[in-house]
């Protein structure tokens, strides 16, 4: 038991970030963060409350991606982007067709403050600003700086809302990929809160959050009342639940849900619209790329029509998948297993069987 949490615990730490963009040093050299608009082939332009951005339409669709744990990224100079192919994903540019079908295409970034060591003080940062290691920010030399006095998930916040304050579309989807997912139900809750409160328009609380290899660790945390993350986070996805937000989640690993590690959170999970992935192109002890296959699988799923249940009609859960079939899955007594497809890459050939939660 011993050695294979070890061995567990050597694979998660070496869960790198996914990809790297093209960004200038003072990126990394100096503190930055927030909401980036991206157009082809990874261009971006930073959204900048009242500029104009070159790659976003207030009316359109709107599909907002967040990254989780950053270890080492800063003297890497490296950011996630829509081309995973040092992820192990293709050498595409995955937000290809979802601008194709309207989208605006983003990424909130808090990458300087998720770099850290231990995955627990990265984590701690989206609930609180005065956890083990306040807001410290990396800078490209490696060197930590003193940061913000607000949580991550509340520059977040302000980031998202100052940038759609004047949008008019219907339909905003955020994903969160591991220790991300946690940014996006807690970005979702506070969107939640402030609509409720009418300081914040209704158009801009996100229809549908997918949780993509979710990360949750375990124990109480002071910073929660003693409470475990996971816990905390079922509470509010079942209050958004209840305003109408739809959740979906994918695992594709055990890397952060062994129990060795990270709480499974099957109670979560049994709140979504969950699939088991079952990337076999990677071998057992890739874990690494099998949790990180779960953010560039589902952006590209898009590309595809949506997957069928093994000997039937019916739809199983992909990007493609319309928001009301989603929502039926989510509410229903199934999870899905991967069936078919599970050695290729391309989700084109995917299939799913319905399996008791």
């Amino acid at each position: 038991m011993r050695k294979l949490l070890l061995f567990c615990l050597l694979c998660f730490s070496s869960l790198s970030p996914a990809a790297t963009g093209v960004f200038p040093d003072s990126t990394f050299q100096n503190l930055d963060y927030g909401l980036y608009w991206f157009g082809t082939g990874d261009t971006w332009q930073k959204a900048i409350p009242g500029q104009t951005n070159a790659y976003y339409g207030a009316s359109k669709p709107t599909v907002i991606y967040v990254h989780g744990w950053q270890n080492g990224s800063s003297q890497n100079k490296n950011r996630e982007s829509f081309n995973r192919k040092d992820a192990g994903g293709p050498d595409l540019d995955l937000a290809y067709a979802w601008r194709q079908a309207g989208y605006n295409v983003g990424i909130l970034y808090w990458n300087q403050f998720a770099d850290e060591a231990e995955v627990k003080d990265a984590e701690a940062k989206i609930w609180t600003a005065s956890g083990p290691k306040t807001m410290r920010w990396r800078n490209s030399s490696g060197v930590y700086a003193n940061g913000p006095s607000q949580s991550a998930a509340d520059l977040m916040f302000t980031s998202y809302k100052d940038n759609l304050a004047g949008y008019s579309g219907s339909n905003i989807r955020l994903l969160g990929h591991s220790l991300g997912n946690q940014m996006a139900i807690v970005l979702t809750k506070k969107i939640s809160d402030a609509v409720t409160a009418g300081s914040v328009n209704s158009k801009l609380l996100p229809k549908r959050v997918a949780l993509l290899d979710p990360f949750y660790s375990q124990d109480p945390k002071s910073f929660l009342g003693n409470k475990w993350v996971g816990e905390v986070c079922r509470t509010y996805v079942s209050e958004l639940k209840g305003k109408g937000v739809i959740f979906e989640a994918y695992r594709t690993s055990a890397a952060s849900s062994s129990g060795f590690i990270g709480d499974s959170n099957t109670g979560l999970m049994n709140m979504t619209a969950f699939s088991e992935l079952k990337p076999w192109y990677f071998n057992a002890t890739q874990l690494t790329e099998k949790h990180n296959a779960a953010a560039w699988h589902y952006l590209w799923s898009f590309s595809y029509n949506p997957p069928l249940i093994t000997g039937t009609s019916n739809q199983a859960a992909s990007a493609k998948t319309a928001d009301s079939r989603i929502s039926t899955l989510m509410n229903g007594s199934t999870k899905l297993q991967h069936d078919q497809g599970a050695y290729t890459k391309e989700p084109s050939d995917d299939n799913f069987k319905e399996v008791t939660r």
